[in-house]
């Protein structure tokens, strides 16, 4: 079973992305900001990480600076950030990132199609 970790300061949106992705199959855990998140992500080591950019304690692109490189090349990696404007699938990926969601998502179900796109 593929490991998804959901890291991100709303719940709304945690709930959301695990609620649809187990019913999808995947075993999924959340962190509510980006310091649980990368302890999350040592001790899971999941295979794709959902990472809201902007959160307390880290935000996401200090989580990817801090994740060691071993352990976050097996992961592929989601942004998500409510602030478009300022980040795109092209800042995703010069900060680490293999792609970029805008929220709200639009359909949340999209995203699991998405994952499995991501995961093959």
């Amino acid at each position: 079973m593929k490991k998804i970790l959901v890291v991100d300061d709303e719940p709304l949106v945690r709930r959301s992305l695990k609620r649809v992705l187990v019913s999808a199959g995947y075993e999924v855990a959340e962190a509510s900001d980006g310091r649980e998140g990368l302890a999350q992500w040592r001790k899971m080591k999941p295979d794709l990480v959902f990472l809201d950019i902007l959160m307390p304690a880290l935000t996401g692109p200090q989580v990817l600076t801090e994740i060691e490189a071993e352990i976050r090349g097996l992961a592929k990696v989601i942004f998500i950030s409510a602030y478009t404007g300022e980040y795109n699938v092209e800042s995703a990926k010069s900060l680490g990132a293999d792609l970029f969601l805008a929220k709200p998502f639009d359909d949340v179900f999209q995203i699991v199609e998405l994952v499995s796109q991501v995961l093959k």
